[in-house]
């Protein structure tokens, strides 16, 4: 889509979403097989790129150095997603199995959308270098002036390129639908995982958003994976330094096997037998003070 008409679209998202709901309504509500209800779907997606193309790029092609097509395609996007949450529902769907293989960590979900990710970069690989449509994209990508000067289409290519990206959508979220599920709300989410990769990797380069994608996951994980450890290991600092602190003797002795919650349980019981024990003695000592001043 940027290639061909330099606009940064937020639909990129809500194509992926809407290829989820598509499969599910298809294939769960519709009772359709697997073949059927792919195909009904990447059309689908593919329809919407077009429209999007037509209502929120077309129009503000003669004005792109305000930036108007943030506007007109971030609202377009909303409009999928308030359509898809009323339609839909504002609930997670289930999305049903696909293939059927794997379990656990080699579960379908896991690995299928890594391997349609890397049909579509080498499908879109060979599309671009061994194919006459191919080379067209990259020459209006090049310099749409001069593709219009030598008689290309260059207005049915971007068209094309954004049915396209449709379909493309469509995988990504038909692929991943068995993980992340059919929910209307993935749109901003995917989003995030589309733009950020290609701003790493370079507008318009395939290779470096693999790469940009690489990255963004495991700086992602090993985060999620610092943070949570540095939280866990801090919240029981601080629960056994507040229980032991008034007894520094059961902070010096040999921790249980309990960890933490069982210092703090050893210091509570603590607690309250001191707490006992002060209120016996200030009961005992009330009558030697009356029976002293008699």
């Amino acid at each position: 889509m940027f290639s061909t008409s330099r606009v940064m679209s937020f639909t990129a998202g809500q194509l992926a979403m809407l290829g989820g709901v598509f499969g599910s309504m298809f294939m769960l509500k519709l009772g359709m097989p697997i073949w059927a209800g792919s195909l009904l779907t990447l059309l689908g997606c593919a329809i919407i790129g077009i429209v999007t193309e037509f209502v929120a790029v077309r129009p503000v092609l003669k004005s792109l150095d305000q930036h108007l097509y943030v506007l007109s395609t971030l609202a377009l996007a909303l409009m999928i997603q308030q359509v898809a949450a009323i339609k839909w529902g504002t609930e997670p769907q289930p999305f049903p199995r696909l293939i059927g293989l794997g379990s656990g960590v080699w579960d379908e979900k896991f690995w299928l959308p890594v391997v349609a990710c890397a049909l579509t970069i080498l499908s879109l690989e060979y599309l671009y270098r061994r194919t006459l449509v191919g080379r067209a994209f990259l020459a209006i990508a090049e310099d749409n002036f001069a593709a219009r000067a030598l008689g290309l289409p260059e207005r049915n290519l971007r068209v094309a390129s954004y049915a396209l990206a449709g379909v493309v959508g469509g995988i990504a979220g038909f692929s991943g639908g068995e993980l992340l599920l059919a929910f209307f709300a993935n749109g901003a989410l995917l989003n995030f995982y589309g733009f950020v990769p290609v701003a790493l990797g370079g507008l318009g380069n395939n290779r470096g958003a693999i790469i940009g994608g690489l990255a963004l996951g495991l700086f992602q994980q090993a985060a999620n994976f610092m943070v949570a450890a540095s939280s866990r290991r801090s919240r029981c600092s601080r629960c056994s330094s507040s229980c032991c602190w008034p007894h520094p003797k059961a902070c010096s002795a040999r921790p249980r096997r309990g960890g933490c919650d069982d210092r703090c349980h050893h210091g509570s019981s603590t607690q309250r037998d001191g707490r006992l024990a002060r209120r016996a003695a200030a009961a005992r000592a009330v009558p030697r003070q009356s029976s002293v001043s008699r």
